[in-house]
């Protein structure tokens, strides 16, 4: 065996049981807002380059302020050209969300393309316990690649959005599913 996994476990607390209903709550707050972003997927990606935007310009803004405080070291000038590309494309994203969702996309869909492939190759050669499904997801990876490379720029109107929408739809479930084992305790 190449080497031991260790799994944490997490013990439930009193606490957690008393509130499972919170847990639901938040559960279903975020899926109804999957939902939403995956019916709206357009409106998502905006609001979702917006709150990048948003990010970025106070991640400049922090580290504007952390380069300063430190003083002078090596590594000022790294910290205040680290702001300002921070700044300027925190800048972009919220005046032109659009171009840079599509922009994003066109990354993200080179990244599932190039990542999938290499995924699969690599689960192909090495052959590791379960690389049946190494390759599979490498094959999915590439094809949604494909795909939303196939549709772009038009596909960047809409694939963050959907995208963020899965997501929340499935983290949603988990808190769910999380919050009625609880209330079985």
């Amino acid at each position: 065996m190449l080497g031991q996994i260790e799994v944490m476990a997490v013990q439930v607390t009193q606490e957690m049981i008393h509130n499972w209903g919170w847990f639901l709550a938040f559960g279903v707050v975020l899926l109804l807002l999957g939902i939403a972003a995956v019916v709206r997927s357009v409106k998502a990606t905006v609001v979702s380059m917006v709150f990048f935007g948003w990010l970025l310009v106070c991640a400049s803004l922090i580290e504007f302020v952390d380069a300063f405080m430190v003083g002078r070291w090596a590594g000022f000038f790294l910290h205040v050209l680290v702001a300002i590309l921070f700044g300027i494309t925190g800048i972009l994203m919220l005046k032109k969300p659009v171009i840079t969702a599509e922009a994003a996309t066109l990354l993200m869909s080179l990244f599932f393309l190039i990542g999938g492939l290499y995924q699969l190759f690599a689960s192909l050669l090495i052959h590791l316990p379960g690389w049946g499904w190494q390759a599979l997801n490498g094959v999915i990876a590439s094809v949604l690649g494909v795909l939303v490379l196939a549709q772009w720029p038009v596909s960047g109107l809409w694939a963050i959005g959907l995208f963020v929408g899965i997501d929340l739809v499935f983290c949603g479930w988990a808190w769910i599913a999380l919050a009625l084992v609880l209330r079985k305790m």
